[in-house]
C-alpha cells in the first residue's frame, strides 16, 4: 500500500488497519508530537485507534482532535510534530485512509513520502522493530476545532448578509461550516449537515451528485450554495440561478477576487486560467500543488474542488473556501461574473481498470498517476491513473465542443486498446 495523489487510501480491512498501526510507529519514532483527527466514517475510529497505538508504542505524544475537517488537523501541526487525518476524503464510505501533514499544513513532500514508504516496508518486514521506549506515550485531547472555526470567523467578513444553501454531505464539514458561515454573517439553510457516519449522497461533490441543489437555491431565493466532500477539504458551489459552478470557473473567480498574480494548478485544469494569471502546472493531486506552493504562489487549486490559500494554510480548506466564496457573493453578482468569463469546453470521463498502472506504463507514462498530457492545435487531453481508485481518468479541452469531444475520444480509445491488450495477455 503506497501514498497516492493524496495520502494512503484503500477499502477498509485488516491490511488498512495494520498499515495504520505501522504508520503510527514510523511517525511516533520520528516526531515528538502527533496530531490526529478523523472524519465521520464508521470505520474511522478503528483506524484512528490503530494509528494512535502505533505512535504510543514508540513513546510519542498523541493529541487527539476527534471528529474534525481535514484542514483543522493540518493547521494545528506543531513545529516539532506531524499531523495525520484518518479519512478517505471523497471516496465512497467503504474506503478509508490516512493523510499526513507537515507543520504549516502542507502534505508530505515527494521525498518525505518516499522515505515514509521505505520505513513502512521495514515495518512490514519486521526490520523496523525497536526496543521498548523508556516510557509509553501519552494520549490527550486537543480543542483545535474551536480555534479553527474562530480563526476563519476572525479573518473573513461578508459585506452584506448572504443567503446560502450549505450541503456537507454528512461529512466532517458538518461540525465546522454551519458555525463558520453563521459567524461571518451568512443566513444559511443546512442540509446533510449531520455527521451521521453514512453519506446521503456520493461524497465527491460532482455536478451529477448534487443536482437537487439547483432547484433548492431557486426555491429559497438564495444567493447560491456551497458543497463539501467527506472530510471537507473540498468545496464546490452554485450561483443564484441554481447553476453548478465548475472547478475551472471557481479557480478563475478566486484568482480575480483575491487578485492572485501567480496561480498553481494541475495539468487537468482549463487553459482559461492562463488569461488571468501566471500559471505553474503540477501533476494532478493536491499534494503536488501544496509542494509547489511551498516555493511560492498566491493561490493553488484544482478543478476537483481543492482550494489552497497559502497565506492561510498549505492544506486544501473547504470551510475556508466556502467562507471566501460567501464573502465574494456578498460583494459580487456571481452569475454576471460567470457569464463574463470566457471558458472552453472541457470534458471528463473515467474507465474502471484494475490494471491501471500497467495500462499507463504501456501508454508511456513514467508515473501512472501523473499521466500523459497530449497537446494539439485545438486543445489537449490528459490520460492518468487515479491515485485513489482503480480507474483511469481522461480529461480533454478544446476551443470548441466538437474539438473537445474528438480529443476525449482519442484518450479513451488509447486506454481501451491497451486495456484490452493487457487483459488478454
Amino acid at each position: 500500500m503506497r501514498f497516492g495523489s493524496s495520502g494512503i487510501r484503500a477499502l477498509y480491512g485488516s491490511e488498512l488497519v495494520t498499515t495504520a498501526l505501522a504508520l503510527g510507529r514510523v511517525l511516533g519514532r520520528r516526531h515528538e508530537v502527533v496530531v490526529v483527527g478523523r472524519d465521520t466514517r464508521t470505520t474511522s475510529r478503528i483506524v484512528e485507534n490503530a494509528f494512535s497505538a502505533g505512535v504510543l508504542s514508540e513513546g510519542g505524544a498523541v493529541r487527539s482532535a476527534g471528529l474534525v475537517p481535514t484542514p483543522a488537523v493540518a493547521g494545528a501541526v506543531p513545529v516539532s510534530g506531524v499531523g495525520c487525518m484518518v479519512t478517505a476524503s471523497h471516496n465512497p464510505e467503504e474506503y478509508n485512509g490516512l493523510k499526513v501533514f507537515n507543520p504549516g499544513g502542507s502534505s508530505l513532500l515527494k521525498s518525505q513520502q518516499e522515505e515514509t514508504e521505505r520505513l513502512l516496508c521495514e515495518e512490514w518486514k519486521g526490520k523496523g522493530l525497536s526496543l521498548p521506549p523508556p516510557r509509553f506515550g501519552t494520549l490527550t485531547g486537543t480543542g483545535i476545532l474551536d480555534s479553527y472555526i474562530g480563526g476563519i470567523i476572525g479573518e473573513v467578513h461578508c459585506a452584506r448578509e448572504a443567503k446560502m444553501v450549505l450541503d456537507c454531505g454528512n461529512g466532517a464539514g458538518g461540525v465546522a461550516s454551519p458555525e463558520i458561515l453563521k459567524g461571518i454573517g451568512v443566513d444559511r439553510k443546512c442540509i446533510n449537515c449531520c455527521p451521521s457516519g453514512h453519506f446521503s449522497r456520493p461524497s465527491e461533490p460532482l455536478e451529477e451528485h448534487v443536482k437537487y441543489l439547483g432547484p433548492l437555491v431557486r426555491r429559497w431565493g438564495a444567493d447560491g450554495a456551497v458543497v463539501h466532500d467527506g472530510d471537507a477539504d473540498r468545496m464546490m458551489a452554485f450561483d443564484s440561478q441554481g447553476r453548478y459552478i465548475s472547478g475551472d470557473q471557481l479557480l478563475v473567480l478566486f484568482t480575480r477576487f483575491l487578485g492572485a498574480k501567480k496561480v498553481v494548478t494541475t495539468t487537468d485544469a482549463s487553459m482559461a486560467i492562463e488569461e488571468w494569471a501566471e500559471v505553474k502546472r503540477t501533476p494532478v493531486g493536491d499534494s503536488y500543488v501544496s509542494e509547489e506552493l511551498v516555493r511560492g504562489g498566491d493561490l493553488g487549486g484544482e478543478p476537483s474542488g481543492a482550494w489552497i490559500f497559502p497565506r492561510h494554510s498549505l492544506c486544501p480548506d473547504g470551510p475556508y473556501a466556502a467562507a471566501v466564496f460567501c464573502r465574494m457573493v456578498s460583494e459580487w453578482d456571481i452569475a454576471a461574473e460567470l457569464d463574463a468569463i470566457p471558458m472552453y469546453p472541457i470534458l471528463r470521463a473515467s474507465l474502471p481498470c484494475k490494471s491501471a498502472t500497467d495500462v499507463m506504463r504501456a501508454l508511456g507514462a513514467t508515473v501512472p498517476t501523473d499521466g500523459i498530457r497530449v497537446e494539439e492545435e485545438d486543445g489537449w487531453y490528459l490520460v492518468r491513473a487515479s491515485g485513489t481508485e482503480p480507474k483511469i481518468r481522461v480529461t480533454a479541452e478544446g476551443r470548441t465542443r466538437a474539438a473537445a469531444e474528438v480529443l476525449l475520444g482519442k484518450g479513451l480509445t488509447a486506454v481501451k486498446q491497451w486495456k484490452k491488450e493487457i487483459t488478454h495477455k
